[in-house]
């Protein structure tokens, strides 16, 4: 059975247009209590804002909040994933990529986004989930059953 990142996702998004300022982007981010951002150009994503991105981009390079937009310190191109593809492949993406924030999109239209705290918050529950399977599996396919996990 795949576990589909569409189940998983927050479909409640935080996103910002590319002209906006990191000040506003970061009041934004406490207003929706986030620590992203997905940046919207002509309603295209084409970038992501993080907590880090301004504390590393912004703050640290000692740049003035009010008259940097977050285009010029967006993390882009936008890596994401699918709504169709599992967990897995999310969990792949974001290790590749070293993310912990990856928007859910399909043909340039944002369906949500899937993060670790989500990954943790489900973990449980999808531990619980493969554990059913594969005594499910074990039970029809018995000793035939190769549980490797190559």
């Amino acid at each position: 059975m795949s576990y589909l990142i569409k189940d998983y996702m927050q479909k409640d998004i935080a996103t910002v247009d590319v002209g906006v300022s990191a000040l506003e982007a970061s009041k934004l981010m406490m207003k929706k209590a986030v620590g992203y951002l997905i940046v919207i150009d002509k309603a295209q994503p084409v970038g992501i804002v993080t907590e880090r991105d301004l504390v590393w981009k912004v703050m640290a390079e000692e740049r003035e909040p009010l008259k940097v937009n977050v285009s010029e310190f967006m993390s882009a191109p936008l890596i994401t994933v699918n709504p169709d593809a599992t967990i897995r492949d999310a969990m792949r993406i974001m290790a590749k990529h070293k993310i912990r924030k990856l928007p859910v999109v399909r043909n340039n239209a944002i369906y949500g986004i899937f993060t670790t705290r989500d990954l943790t918050k489900h973990l449980g529950k999808y531990v619980d989930r493969v554990i059913r399977d594969i005594i499910t599996a074990q039970a029809i396919y018995g000793a035939s059953l190769d549980l490797s996990l190559g």
